[in-house]
C-alpha cells in the first residue's frame, strides 16, 4: 500500500485549485445571423413524417422537403454542447441489389469514405479526426437490408467547421469517385470484414435467415454479400447501383445539435438542393411475403424447418410465427394496439422466466414480436434446453404459450406490468431534455426505415395513461392470440452433434398439439420494502466534509462510525437520473488459486441468490413500480454493485445493496442454473479466434494465473452450491466499503438513506495482509509466439503483442499518455494493415492501467487476419513501435489522436457519470483526487517527445508477449 508523502500532502490543495483547461467550452449555440440562415423549403405546417396520422407532432422537430425530393428533419439539442449529429439515409440496402450485385450496397458505403468530389484518396477520415471526430465512434456508416446510413457526430461545431463538414459530407454521398483504384483498395477490406465475421455465429445467422424468410429476397441477401459477386465487381457496375438508388427522392437528411433549427435547415438546403440525378426513379423491388406450404394446417401452419449441426455450440432452437409485413397507418389507435401487445409479451416472458427459475426443462426461453426488414411481421420464440431433451423443453415452452392463448391473465399480472411500463414512460419524460442529439437523430432515421412517425415522450405517457382501462384480461388474451397466429410457422434448431435431432422430429414436435400448462402463472401479491427487516440501527455519519477544494468541492464525503465512507454529488442537470456504485472487499485479490470457478459463477449467480427472506422471483416483485437495477462486477481490487435509479427510489436501491452484504441469501437454484449456462457455452469458445480470445486472454495476460482462467467443464461440474456459499460468504464480509451516489438527488434524503442502510452495517473484517498485497503477473516475453488452435475456419487467425506497463492511481498522468500511445499504434496498424494492404478489417490497440493495483497494466495490439499474414502483422507492429521509440509521432498524427480526446472530455463532462468514473475510489485513495485537475493537460498537453520516451520505455520488442491463434492443425504462423 502506498501513501502520499508529506510534500505531496502539502501541495494537494494548491493542485486542486489549479485551473482545468479545455474542460469547459463557451456557449457555441449557432443562432440565425442573416438571410443565409433562413430556410426556403421548411414545412412546419405539413411535416412529411406525420402525413396521414393523428399522432401529435413533436414540435421540437422542423421538417422540410426540397424540390428535388430530398426530405430533411432538424432539431436543436445541446446534449452534448457544441455537437452537431448528421445522418444521411439512403433508402437502399442489400434487398435492393440484383443477383449479380450482392454486397454492392455495403461496398459503396466503404467507397464513399475512400474518395469523393471534394476528398482525395483516404482524406476523409483524417479530416474529421482533426476536427475531433473519432473514426468508428463519431464517423461511421451502416448498411442494412433496407437502407444505408452515413453518420457524423461533429464536436466543437463552429460555423466554419460545420459549413465545411456538411459540404464535404454531402459531396461524399452525392459524388463518390468509385474508381478502379478505389475499388482495388476497398475490396480487400470488405473481404477481410467478411472473413472475420465468418464462423459459427455467421453460419447460424445465414441458416436462420434462409429458413425464416424462405422464398423472399431477405433469405439470400445479407449486406456483406458474396465473395463471387464482390470479386467480380467493376467500377461500372458499382456506379450503376449508385446511380439507380442514390437519388434525392431516396434521401433523408437529419441534423440534430447545438444550433437553431433554421440554421440547420438552411444548411441542408444549401448542400442538397442542387443535387440532380438523371433518369426515372427505380421502383423498390417486391420484398415478398411469407407463404405456408400447400396442405399446411391452418391452425398450426408448420412450414420450413432446419436442423443445423455446429460442433461446440449449445443446443438451442428458435421458431417463428410469421405474418405479412404491411404498411400501417401509424396513428394513435395503432400504437394503443402495440402497447397492449407489449404488455402481453411482458406477461408471457415473465412467466417463462419464473418457470425456468423453478425447475423447468429449459435454461432460458423468451418471445418477441418484431417486424424484420419490411419483409415479415413475426413472433419469435427462443428456447435453450437445459439438457439434451429438447422435446421436453419445447413442450414446456409451448405449454406456457398454449395457456396464454386460451386463458386470460389475472388482474394482478396486468397491474404488475403496467406499473413497470409507467415507470419507464415517466423516466423517458423526465430525461427528455438530456437525451443525446445523436440518439434523437438515430431514432428519426429508424422511424423512416420502418415507415412510421416519431412522438415526444409526453405523448407516449399520455396515450398510455389514457388507455389504462383498455388493458383488460380479455384484451390481453385477444392480443396474445394474434401474436401467435400467422401465415406460417418456421423453425431452426442448433445441435452440437449428429443424432440429437433431425428435421422430421423437429417438424413433428412443432406440429404436435400443445398441452396448456398454468403452472407458470404468477399471481403472487406485491412485496413492500416496509415489510423487510432493517439492516441495523440507523447511524448518522460522524464526519461530513467536502472531498476537496476546487473541482471536487461539490462532492461531499461522509464517514460512518463503522468505517463505511460515501461520496455524494447532486447534479440537477440530469433530472430523474441517479447512479449508485458500491465498491467493497478485495475484488480479484480475494480469490485463492482454486476458487476461480466461483468467481465466474458469482458473476452469474450472486445477485440472483437473493437477500434475506427474498429469492429471485420475490426480488422481481419487490421492484414492481420502481426504477431499480442490480449490477455486479469483479474489479482488480474491489467488487462493485451498480444501480441506475431515481431520487424517489434511491433509498430502496441502497437497501438492496446493503442487504446483500448484511443479509445474503444462498438459494441453490441460481448456482445450478449458472453452472448449466456455463457448461452449455464452454465449447463454443473454440469455434473461432475471437472466442479463444474471450476465453483465454485475461488468463494469459495475467501470467497464467489460475484465478482468471475460464472454468472448464470438469471444474464446473465439481463446483457445489455449498462451496459457492463458503467462498462468497467470506468475500462479502471482508474489506472496506465506499458508496458513491451521483446524480439528481436530495442531499438530506440521501444522507438519511445511507444512514439507515450502509451506516447501519456492522463493522467489517479487514482484508488479510496476504490478500491486500496480492498482485497479478504478466507472461514472460517471447520471440517465438505462443500458439493456440481454434476449431473453426481454415482462413481465420488472430495475432497479438502485449507489453507490460504498470498500475496504480499515483501513475494516472502516465496512464493517460499511454492511452494516446496505444491509439497512435492503433491508427498506424489501421493505416498499414487495413487501408494499405487490406490484411485485417479492424486492427486494434489499447492500454490498460489498473488504478487499484501497482501492476497488471499493458499495451495490447491485436488483429484478426489470415494465417499466412501473421508474420506481416508482427513485422508491421515491430516497425511501428520502433519508429515511435526512435522518432515519436508526427505533429499531425498526434493531433488526430488528441483532438478526439479533447472533444470526448468536453462532451462527457456534462454528465454525472463522467465525474463518477473519475472520482470513484477517492474516499480511500487521495491520488485520484490529486490527479483529477491534471486530466486535460495529461492528454492535451502531451508532446511528441513524451510519446517517444513512453514507446522507448515500454514497447521494446524484447519486452513483448506474442500470441497467435491458428486454425486446426497449424502449429506455426506464416
Amino acid at each position: 500500500m502506498t501513501f502520499l508523502s508529506r510534500f505531496t500532502r502539502a501541495f494537494l490543495p494548491a493542485l486542486l485549485l489549479l485551473p482545468v483547461p479545455a474542460l469547459a467550452q463557451s456557449d457555441c449555440t449557432l443562432g440565425v445571423s442573416g438571410p443565409q440562415d433562413v430556410p426556403q423549403f421548411d414545412m412546419p405546417d405539413d411535416p412529411w413524417i406525420y402525413r396521414g396520422t393523428d399522432i401529435p407532432v413533436d414540435q421540437q422537430w422542423l421538417f422540410g422537403e426540397l424540390p428535388n425530393g430530398v426530405r430533411y428533419a432538424v432539431r436543436q439539442n445541446g446534449v452534448p454542447p457544441c455537437q452537431i449529429s448528421i445522418r444521411v439515409r439512403i433508402d437502399a440496402g442489400s434487398l435492393h441489389e440484383n443477383d449479380d450485385e450482392l454486397g454492392f450496397a455495403h461496398l459503396i458505403e466503404h467507397l464513399t469514405f475512400r474518395q469523393s468530389r471534394d476528398f482525395g484518396p483516404g482524406e476523409a477520415i483524417p479530416y474529421f479526426q482533426r476536427l475531433g471526430a473519432g473514426f468508428g465512434n463519431d464517423t461511421n456508416a451502416i448498411t442494412s437490408p433496407t437502407h444505408t446510413v452515413y453518420q457524423l457526430d461533429l464536436p466543437n461545431a463552429r460555423r466554419d467547421t460545420l459549413e465545411d463538414s456538411a459540404r464535404l459530407f454531402a459531396g461524399m454521398i452525392q459524388a463518390p469517385t468509385l474508381s478502379a483504384q478505389d475499388l482495388a483498395s476497398d475490396l480487400p477490406i470488405v473481404l477481410a470484414e467478411r472473413r472475420e465475421r465468418a464462423g459459427p455465429d455467421e453460419r447460424i445467422s445465414i441458416a436462420t435467415r434462409e429458413t425464416f424468410f424462405s422464398g423472399q429476397r431477405l433469405a439470400d441477401r445479407p449486406p456483406i454479400g458474396t465473395v463471387n459477386s464482390l470479386q467480380n465487381a467493376t467500377p461500372e457496375a458499382v456506379r450503376a447501383f449508385h446511380q439507380r438508388w442514390y437519388r434525392p427522392e431516396n434521401t433523408v437528411v437529419v441534423l440534430v445539435g447545438d444550433a437553431s433549427p433554421q440554421v440547420l435547415a438552411a444548411l441542408v438546403e444549401r448542400n442538397f438542393a442542387d443535387w440532380q440525378v438523371a433518369g426515372p426513379v427505380t421502383p423498390e423491388p417486391d420484398f415478398g411475403d411469407p407463404q405456408a406450404p400447400a396442405g399446411a394446417d391452418p391452425e398450426n401452419p408448420v412450414g420450413e424447418v432446419r436442423v443445423l449441426i455446429e460442433p461446440g455450440q449449445p443446443l438451442s432452437l428458435t421458431y417463428a410465427i410469421l405474418r405479412d409485413w404491411d404498411q400501417v397507418v401509424d396513428n394513435l389507435e395503432y400504437n394503443r394496439g402495440l402497447l397492449i401487445d407489449s404488455v402481453a409479451e411482458s406477461i408471457l416472458n415473465r412467466r417463462l422466466e419464473e418457470n425456468a427459475r423453478t425447475g423447468a426443462s429449459y435454461l432460458f426461453a423468451g418471445i418477441q414480436q418484431d417486424k424484420i426488414s419490411r419483409s415479415a411481421d413475426g413472433t419469435y420464440v427462443v428456447v435453450t434446453p437445459l439438457t439434451d431433451d429438447w422435446k421436453a423443453a419445447l413442450a414446456d415452452v409451448r405449454g406456457v404459450i398454449a395457456d396464454a392463448v386460451t386463458q386470460p391473465p389475472s388482474e394482478e399480472e396486468i397491474a404488475r406490468e403496467l406499473s413497470q411500463f409507467d415507470v419507464a414512460f415517466v423516466d423517458m419524460v423526465s430525461q427528455e431534455r438530456i437525451q443525446a442529439g445523436s440518439q434523437l437523430a438515430d431514432n428519426l432515421v429508424n422511424a423512416v426505415d420502418i415507415r412510421e412517425a416519431v412522438a415526444a415522450p409526453e405523448t407516449f405517457l399520455e396515450v398510455f395513461r389514457a388507455m389504462r382501462d383498455r388493458f383488460t384480461p380479455q384484451a390481453i388474451l385477444e392480443h396474445t392470440q394474434r401474436l401467435f397466429s400467422g401465415t406460417v410457422v418456421r423453425g431452426v434448431m442448433l445441435v452440437p452433434d449428429l443424432g440429437v435431432a433431425n428435421e422430421a422430429q423437429f417438424r413433428a414436435a412443432l406440429s404436435a398439439p400443445a398441452i396448456a400448462s398454468s403452472a407458470a402463472r404468477s399471481d403472487a401479491e406485491a412485496i413492500s420494502f416496509a415489510d423487510l427487516p432493517p439492516i441495523g440501527d440507523p447511524t448518522l455519519p460522524v464526519v461530513s466534509e467536502p472531498l476537496g477544494p476546487g473541482l471536487v468541492s461539490n462532492v461531499e464525503k461522509l464517514t460512518f462510525a463503522n468505517g463505511v465512507r460515501a461520496l455524494i454529488r447532486d447534479s440537477n442537470n440530469e433530472p430523474g437520473r441517479v447512479t449508485v456504485r458500491v465498491r467493497f472487499g478485495a475484488g480479484w485479490r480475494g480469490f485463492e488459486a482454486d476458487e476461480g470457478v466461483y468467481a465466474d459463477l458469482g458473476r452469474r449467480a450472486l445477485v440472483n441468490s437473493g437477500i434475506g427472506p427474498l429469492g429471485q422471483n420475490e426480488l422481481d416483485r419487490l421492484a414492481t413500480g420502481r426504477k431499480l437495477t442490480f449490477g455486479f462486477s469483479i474489479g482488480d481490487a474491489a467488487f462493485e454493485f451498480e444501480g441506475i435509479t431515481r431520487a424517489e427510489d434511491l433509498a430502496d436501491q441502497l437497501y438492496l445493496f446493503a442487504a446483500k452484504l448484511a443479509q445474503p441469501r444462498w438459494d441453490v437454484a441460481p448456482v445450478e442454473r449458472a453452472k448449466a449456462s456455463a457448461l452449455l457455452t464452454y465449447d463454443s469458445f473454440d469455434g473461432d479466434p475471437n472466442g479463444v480470445i474471450n476465453r483465454d486472454l485475461d488468463y494469459l495476460l495475467r501470467g497464467m494465473d489460475a484465478r482468471f482462467a475460464t472454468p472448464t467443464p470438469d471444474q464446473l461440474r465439481s463446483a457445489t452450491a455449498g462451496e459457492f456459499r463458503r467462498v462468497w460468504s467470506r468475500l462479502l464480509a471482508q474489506g472496506q466499503i465506499e458508496v458513491d451516489v451521483f446524480g439528481d438527488i436530495d442531499r438530506d434524503a440521501t444522507v438519511d438513506a445511507l444512514s439507515r442502510t450502509f451506516g447501519a452495517l456492522a463493522v467489517r473484517d479487514e482484508l488479510p495482509e496476504r490478500v491486500a498485497t496480492r498482485g497479478v503477473g504478466f507472461p514472460p516475453p517471447n520471440d517465438t509466439p505462443m500458439v493456440i488452435n481454434h476449431s473453426g475456419e481454415a482462413n481465420q487467425a488472430a495475432a497479438l503483442i502485449a507489453w507490460p506497463t504498470g498500475g496504480g492511481s499515483a501513475g494516472l498522468p502516465q496512464a493517460r499518455k499511454l492511452d494516446l500511445l496505444a491509439q497512435l499504434v492503433a491508427n498506424r496498424l489501421l493505416d498499414g494493415l487495413r487501408e494499405r494492404s487490406g490484411t485485417s478489417y479492424a486492427p486494434f490497440a489499447s492500454s490498460s492501467w489498473p488504478l487499484d493495483m501497482e501492476s497488471g497494466g499493458h499495451v495490447l495490439a491485436l488483429v484478426q487476419l489470415e494465417p499466412g499474414d501473421i508474420d506481416d502483422f508482427f513485422a508491421e507492429a515491430d516497425r511501428i513501435v520502433a519508429d515511435l521509440a526512435d522518432k515519436g509521432p508526427t505533429e499531425d498524427e498526434l493531433a488526430r489522436v488528441i483532438e478526439p480526446v479533447r472533444q470526448n472530455i468536453a462532451r462527457a463532462q456534462t454528465g454525472h457519470t463522467f465525474w463518477l468514473n473519475q472520482m470513484e475510489g477517492s474516499a480511500f485513495d487521495p491520488y485520484r483526487v490529486l490527479n483529477l485537475p491534471t486530466l486535460p493537460v495529461d492528454y492535451l498537453g502531451t508532446t511528441r517527445e513524451e510519446i517517444r520516451q513512453l514507446a522507448q520505455r515500454y514497447l521494446a520488442p524484447e519486452r513483448g508477449f506474442r500470441l497467435v491463434i491458428l486454425p486446426p492443425g497449424d502449429r506455426a504462423p506464416g
